[in-house]
């Protein structure tokens, strides 16, 4: 309770006990986020009892860099319910989500910088012209641009998203320069121009339809999964359920039986296919542990999986 003859204090009284300025008192008031009370004789602004806690309440929410519009609506809800609630539980988890990016944003920057500072003198233009070209935070829209490109046409909206997810690899939240230059490499890769007039899409990929592309590339993510599992555990290529599925994607593709004659065929079409190995490379240094084992990608398993395919389709 203000010490008044009135229980009302003025401007500055308010402005005093709340730490702020006057200048601010008036800012909330006049974008209505602070009611008066009354107006002096002189025309002097009043405030009530009330009007320290919710001037605290405003300034808090606005440390938090919540625009007046949405401290407006806090507020509302504020004095309707008795409490603030859903406006509020909004702003703070937007807030969060605005300063998520903001430190992906610096982390990233600063891993892209130690990577030029850590090269040597003669790589440090080129170093930083290849990362100068990538946004922090990063945006994989340039891959997912260049796999709908190298996807078949027409494949049904599921399919491409289950491709996509497997084919475009994430940028960590937390970057070593190693993952900034390999990030920064796919993007310069995809963007490129390219070379020669051989289309990346691999012969073996065609089907004759976009049901076909389907049945293909699912079948295939399933023999990949598979294959990753063998190479995490060492093992060299050879026959089993990921090699057989890898087959019986082709086949069923094809609308064909898996035969020896199809699989000398099918190692045939794939050992002429062209190949993108440095995306997968790259893929490879930008998912795997800094310093650890290169985790499998869709690239290394497919090349797994074509040499088991190979071992066993000897010509006769």
């Amino acid at each position: 309770m203000f010490q008044s003859y009135d229980g009302l204090c003025g401007i500055g009284e308010l402005a005093e006990r709340a730490g702020v300025t006057v200048k601010t008192v008036r800012f909330y008031s006049d974008n209505g986020l602070l009611p008066e009370a009354s107006r002096s004789a002189g025309g002097h602004r009043r405030y009530g009892p009330d009007s320290l806690e919710r001037l605290r309440m405003i300034r808090s929410l606005r440390t938090m860099d919540l625009p007046v519009p949405t401290v407006r609506r806090i507020l509302d809800e504020d004095d309707t319910a008795g409490r603030a609630g859903g406006a509020l539980e909004d702003a703070v988890a937007g807030q969060l989500r605005t300063l998520g990016s903001q430190l992906r944003a610096l982390r990233w920057r600063e891993a892209a910088l130690r990577s030029v500072q850590e090269s040597p003198a003669a790589e440090r233009a080129g170093r930083l012209r290849l990362i100068g070209t990538v946004a922090a935070p990063p945006s994989t829209a340039p891959l997912a641009r260049f796999w709908r490109g190298w996807l078949p046409p027409r494949m049904p909206a599921g399919a491409v998203t289950a491709f996509l997810e497997v084919a475009v690899p994430q940028p960590p939240d937390d970057p070593e320069p190693g993952q900034v230059l390999a990030f920064a490499g796919l993007c310069a890769m995809v963007t490129g121009p390219c070379d020669g007039d051989e289309p990346t899409q691999p012969h073996a990929h065609r089907t004759a339809g976009a049901r076909a592309s389907a049945v293909l590339y699912a079948g295939l993510a399933e023999a990949y999964d598979l294959a990753g599992i063998e190479m995490r555990q060492d093992r060299g290529p050879g026959p089993g359920d990921a090699l057989d599925g890898f087959v019986d994607a082709y086949a069923s593709a094809r609308n064909t039986a898996d035969t020896p004659d199809f699989r000398r065929a099918l190692a045939q079409r794939l050992a002429a296919d062209p190949r993108i190995d440095r995306y997968w490379e790259l893929t490879a240094e930008l998912v795997s542990p800094p310093g650890g084992r290169p985790e499998p990608t869709p690239g290394t398993a497919h090349d797994w999986l074509l040499a088991a395919l190979e071992s066993q389709s000897v010509p006769r």
